[in-house]
């Protein structure tokens, strides 16, 4: 087997893939930044409701490199990443055709507002005013980064026009 045909490993990259694990709101808010421009066809959404779990697998623009990239003038990358949600009791959606396998969504933010009780809602805002609603038990949002990094399409950093 040559070196081309076998697959890419983590230590050939420049620096180690993520796995974070938030279970407060400040946790939250640095997986959301991390998962920010995130992109991910519709036919990439679990919900295995037997074993309360919600997943997603992304396409995740690396925000934690990028000014290296800028420093050592390279192209930005993404690389895929498992979103998984735990203890998911119900999970509601909108403004996402849930029959069109090929959609392809952006990930804009996570946020969470908890119930007195402990439990709450966590929300997945997409681009073009579409949403995906999580109950939950609890907080235990894990992301993980699962290939290696490959050049971003579109050679660009993605921007927020305001």
């Amino acid at each position: 087997m040559s070196d081309t045909d076998q697959d890419a490993r983590f230590e050939d990259a420049a620096e180690a893939p993520l796995r974070l694990i938030a279970m407060d709101d400040e946790d939250l808010q640095v997986i959301s930044t991390l998962v920010q421009d995130a992109v991910f066809p519709a036919s990439e959404i679990a919900w295995d409701a037997r074993h309360r779990r919600f997943a997603l697998l992304l396409n995740r623009f690396r925000w934690e490199d990028t000014a290296a990239a800028k420093r050592r003038s390279r192209p930005v990358e993404r690389v895929q990443s498992v979103l998984s949600v735990s203890d998911v009791l119900k999970v509601q959606s909108q403004g996402i055709e849930r029959g069109n396998k090929d959609l392809i969504l952006s990930l804009l933010s996570l946020s969470f507002v908890a119930a007195k009780d402990g439990m709450g809602l966590l929300e997945l805002i997409l681009a073009g005013d579409g949403a995906i609603a999580l109950d939950v038990e609890t907080l235990d949002v894990t992301l993980q980064d699962v290939t290696r990094p490959y050049v971003a399409p579109s050679r660009h950093t993605p921007e927020h026009p305001e």
